[in-house]
């Protein structure tokens, strides 16, 4: 399957777009631009790499984007229903890893299941911010574990709480 790159610039640095003829696929923070990205842009753009730097553009002027963005990913079935939680945190929200959990289970119809096993889902979400994994905090609202590094966790949610 095609898959094409996209190289776009944000506050928090470069971001790599991935994309395929299905969807985003992944969304990297860079500190170096990887040779491949730079030569991106010799095709036309996918749509959904037109469709999320869009969205990328609405969200870092600080609106709440209503670009839809198709997704192409690989993920289980566990990884979908903490993916699904997460997108429903509203912008300048946040919820902990047992929260999370904690629905979960209630979905399930199971007495409890464990934070830690929300934070390994999170830990492989191949597509930050618009899967907003950095709104997920720890037990007492500490910031913890986040891909692209826990300042641009305190950056993003400045960004979208920024009386806070």
């Amino acid at each position: 399957m095609k898959q094409q790159t996209s190289l776009y610039e944000s506050i928090l640095g470069p971001l790599l777009l991935v994309a395929d003829e299905q969807g985003l696929t992944e969304i990297r923070f860079l500190t170096d631009v990887p040779p491949q990205a730079q030569a991106a842009g010799q095709d036309r753009p996918l749509p959904a790499l037109q469709a999320a730097a869009r969205w990328l553009d609405q969200y870092f002027d600080g609106c709440t984007p209503d670009i839809p963005v198709p997704l192409h990913l690989s993920e289980t079935p566990f990884q979908r229903e903490v993916r699904e939680i997460v997108q429903t945190i509203g912008r300048g929200q946040t919820m902990t890893y047992g929260e999370i959990a904690s629905r979960i289970a209630a979905q399930r119809g199971i007495p409890r299941m464990a934070a830690q096993a929300v934070g390994q889902a999170l830990g492989r979400n191949p597509i930050p911010i618009l899967i907003p994994c950095h709104r997920v905090t720890g037990a007492r609202g500490n910031l913890t574990g986040y891909g692209g590094g826990l300042e641009r966790k305190r950056l993003l949610l400045e960004l979208e709480n920024p009386g806070n």
